[in-house]
């Protein structure tokens, strides 16, 4: 077909679908009271083997046209959008004609004389479902079908009903232009769905040579990760843009429809099933209760919030200290509040966590009973660079905070931890460790309140998170930057992460640090290869100098470690719950970690970070720091301080060589 055939029939499609809905209906009245005539003569003219006229034509056909669309119009073949009609029309055709063929065959039988042959009506019925069915889906297609080099050749991988759905949805957006269905099933294979061949996964390669295919769409909302893992790493070799549609949860609670492709998800890259949760322990601290989670517009803290509200506490008290992101929640929250018929009350609340006296005040006046503590500054390099913000905020916010709680008589107080903590070689990780050393001598303290710690990796697509930037950096042309080859790290996703927080907050019986199994250590150069062949793209290096994205290694950041750990030492035991585990570690008796908090307190009101540091290693014993000092202002003081002194002693070294020499004897 030429290019300016093509152009035309786009055209005459555009023009076709711009047209009001009342005058494509009387297209459709038109069309059928032409061709229902039509397709009665050709029948009869078949039976009897000749185009000669038939006597009574004119009756006939009027005949044909009163029994045909009254019943079309009553079958809803006219309030149809043909865009999207679907396999329900089919029916409604089908029941259409036989209903209009069995009433003409009743016309037939009562005006023998007006000679309509009642062996032609099985031929004016096939023709007729023909025509009907034909024209609405051949008009559907026209429609639908784009002819345009710039729409993407698909795969859908799985050929099951989210498969098909998402195949029709294909052909009307014009984006993709879906080639064969894969699937796993040896039952399907061969056959034909809604069109479309399904093939084997060995058939891809061909199917990417023979057909051009530059994508595959996965279309197995309900397939467990494991196994998508595995589809993803088959694929993987062939550098082909791999994108999912939505699960089926997402679907079917209004939040995406079936055709919203999108980047594979994240927890997809790891492959590792979620444990289903104990339902007594997410109910245990939450279920009626007045629940208070701080940091809540955070990665984590906004999670805990989602899952927390679906728990139905009597009230969730939202504090944290950045407007936009308190609004954002708050508002999230109410929409989920009211779509799917929750209860709970929301109250957001603007506050620093350090301002004990509004912690006290908030705890009193809302009467909470839970605590998820998930205010914190998290990011290594910014952390390292802040010091004594970072102490603040980790530390004496954390105490103030624990401090109001025991006040207060709260019942439950939980700290996300993080495995930073576990031998630490940066002031983030030494401030998360000192966070959990005062809530373990807050314990001993406590009567009414259970103190615990949740310890875990990172998480998935988090601010912060590499994921969303070497999603951002590929988009963009790389190059994907990773500190070093070798570095590794544990993933968990953020909804399996904050479960598991909920359900180790209820297991707590007092000063417990819980660490979370992470699974397998994800290598970090490895994720990155991966996602920029997932993004159907290639890897530039020495290899394959053609290839799309350049990988490139920065280097260690200051106090980056290559690995990260959980455990400070073996001492571990098992939990009710698979994926939870109890850390026995040391702890320092609380006139101890007093007395470092009031050292700590007069070193950063001094600004002397290398008194605070002094502290943090004489608290958090497995503090190794394996950098200078790199807060930005205490340096500048030091240069700025370091300067000063060399201008003053320029400044005496030129004065005393200008000064003119002492005569003898003028003393």
């Amino acid at each position: 077909m030429t290019d300016s055939v093509q152009n035309w029939i786009e055209d005459f499609a555009g023009k076709l679908g711009r047209l009001p809905r009342s005058q494509k209906r009387l297209l459709m009245l038109i069309a059928d009271t032409v061709g229902i005539p039509f397709v009665l003569w050709s029948a009869i003219s078949l039976r009897l083997g000749s185009l000669q006229s038939v006597v009574g034509t004119e009756w006939i056909y009027l005949a044909a046209l009163l029994t045909s669309l009254p019943i079309f119009i009553r079958m809803g073949l006219y309030r149809a959008v043909i865009r999207y009609i679907g396999s329900k029309a089919v029916l409604a055709v089908f029941v259409g004609v036989t209903v209009s063929v069995v009433l003409l065959s009743v016309l037939a039988a009562l005006w023998p004389q007006r000679f309509i042959p009642v062996t032609a009506l099985p031929i004016y019925w096939a023709f007729a479902l023909i025509y009907v069915g034909g024209s609405r889906f051949g008009v559907r297609a026209l429609l639908n079908y784009r002819w345009s080099n710039d729409t993407l050749r698909v795969v859908i991988y799985g050929a099951g009903a989210a498969g098909v759905q998402l195949s029709t949805g294909l052909r009307r957006s014009g984006r993709y232009c879906p080639v064969a269905f894969i699937d796993d099933n040896t039952t399907l294979q061969g056959s034909i769905i809604n069109g479309l061949e399904v093939f084997s996964l060995q058939a891809l390669p061909g199917l990417v040579r023979d057909e051009g295919v530059a994508a595959v769409l996965l279309a197995l909302p309900s397939q467990s990760r494991r196994r998508r893992q595995e589809i993803l790493k088959a694929i993987e070799p062939l550098a082909l843009l791999v994108q999912t549609v939505p699960d089926y949860g997402a679907i079917l609670a209004g939040h995406a429809r079936v055709d919203d492709v999108r980047d594979v998800d994240a927890g997809d890259l790891l492959g590792r099933d979620p444990v289903p949760p104990n339902l007594r322990l997410l109910d245990a601290c939450i279920r009626g209760k007045i629940v208070m989670v701080t940091g809540a517009g955070g990665s984590i803290g906004s999670e805990l919030c989602r899952q927390i509200l679906r728990l139905q506490p009597a009230q969730l008290v939202l504090f944290e200290m950045s407007e936009l992101a308190l609004y954002n929640i708050e508002r999230e929250l109410r929409v989920l509040s009211a779509s799917e018929g929750l209860h709970s009350n929301v109250v957001g609340l603007l506050g620093d966590a350090h301002h004990k006296h509004r912690m006290r005040e908030i705890l009193q006046i809302y009467g909470v009973q839970t605590i998820y503590h998930a205010a914190a500054y998290k990011h290594v390099p910014i952390v390292e660079q802040n010091v004594v913000e970072g102490i603040y905020n980790n530390v004496f916010s954390t105490w103030n905070a624990a401090e109001a709680a025991l006040e207060c008589r709260v019942e439950t107080f939980v700290l996300i931890s993080t495995d930073k903590a576990v031998n630490p070689t940066n002031v983030m990780g030494a401030t998360k460790r000192f966070a959990e050393i005062v809530l373990q001598g807050l314990q001993a303290r406590s009567v009414h309140t259970r103190f615990c710690m949740v310890r875990f990796g990172n998480v998935l697509e988090s601010s912060g998170s590499v994921v969303p930037l070497f999603r951002e950096q590929i988009r963009k042309g790389g190059p994907v930057t990773v500190t070093h080859k070798d570095v590794i790290r544990y993933f968990m996703t953020i909804p399996e992460a904050a479960q598991l927080v909920l359900q180790a907050g209820s297991m707590g019986k007092g000063g417990d640090v819980f660490v979370l199994d992470m699974g397998k250590p994800v290598r970090i150069a490895d994720l990155a290869k991966r996602m920029i062949s997932l993004m159907g793209l290639t890897v530039r290096d020495d290899e394959n100098p053609d290839g799309d994205i350049e990988i490139v290694y920065t280097g260690l950041r200051p106090a980056e470690k290559l690995f990260e750990e959980l455990l400070i030492g073996t001492n571990v035991t098992g939990t009710e719950h698979s994926m939870i585990m109890r850390a026995m570690e040391h702890s320092l008796p609380w006139h101890q970690v007093q007395q470092i908090l009031d050292d700590m307190s007069l070193a950063l009101s001094r600004f002397d970070c290398d008194r605070a540091r002094q502290l943090l290693m004489q608290t958090v014993a497995e503090y190794r720091p394996t950098e200078g000092i790199q807060d930005l202002v205490w340096n500048r003081k030091t240069e700025v301080a370091q300067t000063e002194l060399t201008n003053v002693t320029a400044l005496q070294t030129r004065r005393a060589r200008l000064s003119p020499p002492s005569a003898p004897g003028s003393h």
